[in-house]
């Protein structure tokens, strides 16, 4: 275990840009809040709901008068609000040095995205990857000047504990999966999120990739849960008891971001705990199989071809 405090070891930031999704509450705003200490040139939330980003923005600001932070509408739920989250992101700035992929749902009725993906999957990876594409020439631009540029998907123990047994599966993303359970159905789009940071981390070898659990956090991530009650209910005053506060969270992310020592491709959970995982999150071909699959279904959608390393 690694330890890493913030405050300290998070390096200044002085010329770097940062982007984090879903920077407006939970692990996110409290990434925002840690990021916002060390100086960045400048710090995008990418919010669903722009006016809770303000006033992150505004309560970052108190402290840090001089934080040069932007919010931006993004809804993960469509790929029209991704593209033109990331294109006004593109006009705005010159570099993307550390993106952060991390906001995400769970605990959803069986649903579809208004592209037609199973909603958690839609969200906490196709639409990741989407938004990873449209970014990505700025951050190969980026690496031109900055050795050290770097991708963090937020994942979960859920890849591990809750995916179903068989992994991905691809041939129902585009149906609502109502035959398996909403934990399951967030256990998918959690092995979905370390998949593709394998696949990134070999195909983009010189920005290093990783994927990450930020541990057992005080959140209200199952509120939305309509099946299972009973054990969700059971689960939450041990989840309060026993888990950390979004602050404690988050570093794991803040330490694969800009900590020591990190390997791409690698999972980790916390801190800085290198994981095996299991035989699905180590799939080559289940890893092959996504990335294929969803660039089609963004190819679809016009997606360009991603650029070369």
């Amino acid at each position: 275990m690694v330890n890493f405090n913030p405050s300290k070891d998070i390096p200044d930031l002085s010329g770097k840009v940062v982007f984090v999704t879903g920077g407006n509450a939970g692990l996110g705003a409290a990434t925002v809040e840690a990021v916002a200490a060390h100086n960045p040139a400048r710090l995008y939330l990418g919010c669903r709901r722009v006016e809770a980003g303000e006033q992150l923005a505004e309560k970052v600001r108190q402290k840090h008068p001089n934080a040069n932070l932007r919010v931006l509408k993004l809804d993960l739920n469509s790929l029209a609000s991704v593209k033109a989250c990331a294109e006004q992101f593109n006009q705005e700035s010159n570099r993307l040095d550390i993106l952060f992929n991390n906001a995400g749902i769970s605990g959803q009725p069986a649903a579809l995205t208004a592209d037609g993906i199973e909603i958690v999957f839609g969200v906490n990876h196709v639409a990741h990857q989407y938004f990873t594409l449209l970014l990505m020439p700025k951050l190969l631009q980026t690496k031109k000047t900055n050795p050290d540029v770097r991708i963090v998907n937020v994942s979960s123990v859920a890849a591990r504990s809750l995916a179903p047994g068989k992994g991905m599966l691809l041939d129902q993303a585009k149906t609502n999966m109502e035959n398996i359970s909403q934990m399951a159905r967030y256990g998918h789009s959690k092995l979905a999120n370390v998949l593709f940071a394998k696949k990134l981390s070999q195909l983009y070898p010189d920005i290093l990739t990783t994927s990450i659990h930020p541990g057992t956090v005080k959140s209200d991530i199952w509120d939305k849960a309509t099946e299972l009650k009973t054990i969700v209910w059971l689960m939450q005053p041990i989840i309060w008891f026993t888990g950390v506060d979004i602050h404690e969270g988050a570093k794991n992310q803040l330490w694969a971001a800009f900590g020591d020592g990190v390997k791409n491709g690698t999972y980790y959970e916390p801190v800085g705990k290198e994981h095996a995982g299991t035989k699905n999150m180590k799939d080559q071909k289940q890893a092959d199989e996504l990335w294929d699959w969803t660039n089609k279904e963004l190819t679809a959608f016009g997606a360009p071809s991603w650029p070369s390393a």
